[in-house]
């Protein structure tokens, strides 16, 4: 058999397999033509989910007679002015777009470029090009895609349903358009209008993409680092979600996906979001051109960049300041989940007895424990002393403490509501940010036991832990083997106090080490130590606080990073206005 070269219509339509998978690939390479050509309003129409009809009409620059034919033929551009691919500009470049769809669909092409008279149109059916002709179009372009895959039925096949077809090509608009505020965008379903986005910031797009809690729940990212800049939204941790799909990363105004980005993302939220939770943010990543590799994957949706290290930590080190700043705040829609659960309490009922009431603390001194202090989290015996006089609820964010409930649950009065404080929780995060900040200047102080703990754990269990003694022991947790399958423990971490369940604490240990993945580095592996040691450290549920400790716990929550969740992610506080409390009670 000779070698022979194909012809042009089926080297299209190899091509079209390669670039143009579904109706969503179609829309995705025509909408990003769009943008290129600087329109500033696109409206796409689409029926079937996009097999039988594919409209998208724009008012950018348009096209010529000669520039409408030669669009058409395969590796035509106007994107490569110096023919340079290490400098690319535009989303667009590599003229494979058109010609492809035309070679597997029935495509009608309509242009008038913005400073001509005439405008002008062109046919194609499967591949077969026609003559350009006179035709009544504004300013801008029109490409209509008919009967997509009609000339390749083996690929036609394959498609899903129309619903989920149309699914996909919502989410590639979407995506398109979180990356451009100021474009508007219409987007149609067999004559349902699906999106209507008018041109906006940045903020008000992702919320109308993303919904207004996404809005209301997300601080601003900006930085810059040796001409790389990121900028964006990132989800307060106590906003999270059950999956990864609400994370979106935008490279030079190209939605990419990213192991790269996964892994920051997951390394900046560590210290705040539970193992199975994952953060929603969307984050915008301007990179010189010559440092990224946007033609790596067919349909450009993969990059590679030049300094992938230097990429990682600016998304790491971006996030954590952001999550830094707005470390107390806690997501609005747990406040409205709560009014939401009292609001269908029903209300005209008599209640069921009721056992004797929990212990209600409230401003007056318990003597049966020390106060909270921030230096230490046990609690011995002391002297009996008067209450301070109580803190106005407008000095402080947190409000002052009124009282604690089901010994769990301190409440605080705010200037417009009142605050609910889950005290194990926040407890759990002061402590450990107070580890961090002795491992980040002198190291972690330790207290010897006067005789060392057996723990006995199994052999396969304790040799795992004993890998670990030398990262131990900075934490303050010194270990060493003691026969077979059990370990003795001859300090702890002062913070812990003497209180802590020593062999409950080594059995967590023991299990957290062994689900790490062994990919981690030392710092992360270290935090996760660390976040297990705090929860044993940490005040527990069922301790009864007086009204010194709880304002005190106030206060340090108020001065402490990431205060608004505890160490596996959950909310430490939720706040309620006195105006939505007003409502449950028909006042207003």
């Amino acid at each position: 058999m000779r070698i022979r070269h194909l012809p042009e219509t089926l080297v299209n339509r190899i091509a079209a397999g390669e670039v143009i998978e579904r109706p969503a690939a179609a829309v995705k390479e025509l909408v990003e033509n769009a943008i290129d050509a600087g329109a500033t309003r696109i409206d796409i129409d689409i029926r079937d989910g996009g097999k039988s009809l594919i409209r998208i009409a724009d008012n950018g620059h348009g096209m010529n007679a000669q520039e409408l034919s030669a669009a058409l033929d395969r590796h035509a551009t106007s994107k490569l002015p110096g023919d340079d691919l290490l400098n690319i500009q535009y989303l667009g470049f590599r003229g494979e777009a058109l010609p492809s769809i035309a070679a597997v669909s029935r495509l009608r092409l309509a242009s008038r470029a913005a400073d001509a008279d005439d405008a002008w149109e062109i046919t194609v059916e499967a591949g077969d090009k026609g003559q350009v002709v006179p035709a009544a179009q504004p300013s801008g372009t029109v490409v209509e895609v008919r009967d997509l895959f009609y000339a390749t039925p083996a690929r036609l096949k394959f498609l899903k349903t129309d619903r989920a077809e149309y699914a996909a090509v919502k989410d590639t608009v979407s995506r398109l358009a979180m990356a451009s505020p100021h474009i508007a965008f219409t987007l149609s379903h067999n004559g349902a209008s699906s999106l209507n986005l008018p041109s906006t910031s940045a903020h008000d797009r992702l919320a109308a993409l993303l919904g207004r809690d996404f809005g209301d729940n997300s601080l601003p990212v900006n930085a810059d680092r040796d001409g790389v800049i990121l900028s964006g939204f990132a989800g307060l941790p106590t906003a999270s979600r059950g999956t990864a799909q609400y994370q979106f990363l935008f490279v030079n105004g190209r939605p990419v996906r990213d192991r790269l980005f996964t892994g920051a993302v997951r390394g900046a939220y560590a210290d705040v979001l539970a193992g199975d939770r994952h953060a929603a943010l969307v984050l915008f990543l301007t990179v010189p051109a010559e440092d990224v590799d946007v033609n790596v994957h067919p349909a450009k949706a993969e990059v590679r960049f030049r300094d992938s290290a230097h990429v990682r930590g600016l998304i790491v080190g971006a996030l954590k300041h952001t999550l830094h700043q707005g470390g107390l705040r806690t997501a609005s829609t747990l406040s409205t989940f709560a009014l939401d659960t009292l609001a269908q309490s029903p209300a005209n009922h008599n209640p069921p007895p009721q056992p004797a009431p929990s212990f209600v603390q409230t401003g007056f001194q318990d003597r049966s424990f020390a106060p909270y202090t921030a230096q230490a989290t046990a609690y011995a015996p002391q002297a009996y002393a008067e209450p301070i006089t109580p803190p106005a609820a407008d000095q402080f964010p947190l409000g002052a403490a009124r009282a604690q409930i089901h010994e769990n649950y301190i409440i605080a009065q705010t200037p417009d509501g009142m605050v609910i404080v889950d005290q194990h929780a926040a407890h759990e995060r002061l402590v450990y940010e107070r580890f961090k900040a002795q491992m980040a200047e002198n190291g972690i102080a330790r207290q010897g036991l006067l005789s060392p703990e057996i723990i006995e754990l199994g052999d396969g269990a304790a040799s795992s832990l004993m890998d670990y003694a030398p990262e131990l022991s900075r934490l303050g947790l010194d270990i060493e083997p003691f026969g077979a399958g059990a370990v003795a423990v001859r300090s702890l971490p002062a913070l812990l106090g003497s209180r802590v369940d020593i062999g409950g604490l080594i059995r967590d240990l023991a299990d957290e080490l062994a689900e790490r993945d062994s990919t981690q580095g030392l710092e992360e592996r270290l935090n996760h130590v660390l976040a297990t040691m705090a929860c044993h450290g940490s005040v527990r549920s069922g301790r009864r606080l007086n009204v010194d400790e709880m304002n005190a716990l106030l206060r340090q929550m108020e001065q402490t990073p990431h205060a608004g969740q505890c160490n596996h992610g959950r909310p430490t506080w939720v706040a309620m206005k006195l105006a939505d409390i007003e409502k449950l009670f028909g006042r207003r």
